[in-house]
This record gives C-alpha cells, structure tokens and sequence, in this order.
C-alpha cells in the first residue's frame, strides 16, 4: 500500500508548475530549462557532473562501464546522476532509489586544463578560458541529430536544452583516473551540452534512449546511443 500511494504522490509531483508544459518545451516530466533544482541551475548541475564523473577512478567509472554496476559510485542527494559515454554505444541497467530526481547528458563537452587543452595536460599551453567556451559550443552545436526518448515517448526540441557552466570549473583527479592524468586538480575547465533533469519517477521498470549524430566535432565523426534501463525501488519501509 505505501507504494502506490507513494507512486501516486509522485506522479502528482511530476505535475507541479515547476514541472508543467509552460517553459519546457512541452515536455511536462523535465524541468524547465530556466529554472533551477535543488538550489543549482542547469550549467550548475552540468560543471557538478563533470566533477562526479572524472572523480570516479578507471576501474568503477560510471562512462566506462558497459553494463550499469557502476552506476551508484559515488552518488549522493536527491539528484542522481546517470552516465554518458566518451561517444560510444551503451546499454545499461541500473536499479535506483524512489525519489531522485534525474541529471542525464544528452550531447556533452568538456575542455580545458583536465580534457588536454592545455597546461597542465598540455604543457606549454596557456589556458584562455574565452577559447575554451567558444570551442565547448561549437562541438555542442555541432551535432545534426538530438533524439530522446522517455518509456517510448519522444523528448520535444531537446535542443532547448542546452546549457553551459556558469564559469571554470575545477576537477579532481583520483589515482588511476578514468583519462589516464595524474591524480591532482585541474583548473580551469568550461563544459556545454544538451542535458535533461527530470522528475522523480514512479517505482518500477523505465527506459530512456539518446541518440545522438554530430558530423564535425573535434573529434572527428560522432555517432551513439546510450540506453538507460531504470528500475525504481519502491522503499521496504
């Protein structure tokens, strides 16, 4: 009985004014692109995932891991984090607590002195912050396909979601990184990209699907599709 009613109050969660149409491009389980949650804006949320994400040593990192039993490392709060890719393919199961809300990449970048941009991965490299951004946004803008999916239901003008850092950012690398660096900080560093925070979802089995096309990036070529397989436990209490 405490789960239904629990899964009842989340539904009705999902559709306060925060969460409604208005503002987030008719997309009534995402929150709007201009608002902010749990005290932190979208480019906030985005500089913090970076952070977590090349926190995480090689061995347990969540963008590496092809299966999703990575996928609680170090998670903490009423945000959960899900994992993207260095731009490959993925398909991953991952069993979450009832309550989180959602903060998943859709097309992401990161540069600067801990993405070998410059000093110190680069040495002799002068880290122009200003360069930084303007590079980070023509690799976002650079992709030509922006499919979402949520349990079969596709995601309307992902493009309205994009964001970037509000300013450079520091990371953290631990022994054994996940790019191979030293462990030691890295600053400064600019992220940009499309990214989605959702609403709490009802206990049970959910599915979010990404795929993503960017002909001219730095990197060459890209082309992926991340599959997030959720399940929402219902708590035993």
């Amino acid at each position: 009985m405490k789960c239904a009613l629990l899964a009842s109050a989340l539904g009705l969660a999902a559709r306060t004014p925060s969460m409604a149409a208005t503002g987030n491009s008719g997309n009534p389980k995402i929150l709007p692109r201009q608002s902010s949650a749990l005290g932190k804006t979208y480019g906030e949320w985005a500089a913090a995932w970076w952070q977590w994400a090349l926190s995480i040593p090689a061995d347990r990192n969540p963008l590496t891991d092809a299966t999703g039993q990575f996928g609680a490392e170090g998670q903490s709060g009423s945000m959960w984090f899900l994992a993207g890719t260095f731009g490959n393919s993925a398909d991953r199961s991952y069993v979450i607590p009832q309550g989180k809300m959602l903060f998943l990449p859709v097309f992401n970048w990161v540069f600067g002195a801990g993405a070998f941009d410059c000093q110190p991965s680069v040495p002799g490299v002068d880290c122009d912050v200003p360069s930084l951004i303007a590079t980070a946004a023509a690799n976002t803008l650079a992709a030509t396909v922006l499919e979402v999916s949520i349990d079969g239901a596709p995601v309307q003008n992902v493009r309205d979601y994009r964001a970037a850092s509000p300013g450079p950012f520091s990371i953290n690398y631990p022994d054994n990184s996940v790019t191979g660096l030293p462990a030691g900080n890295y600053f400064p560093n600019v992220g940009d990209g499309y990214w989605l925070i959702l609403a709490p979802f009802e206990p049970g089995a959910h599915t979010i699907q990404v795929h993503v096309v960017a002909p001219a990036t730095s990197n060459g070529p890209i082309e992926f599709t991340v599959v997030w397989r959720i399940t929402v436990q219902c708590s035993a209490n």
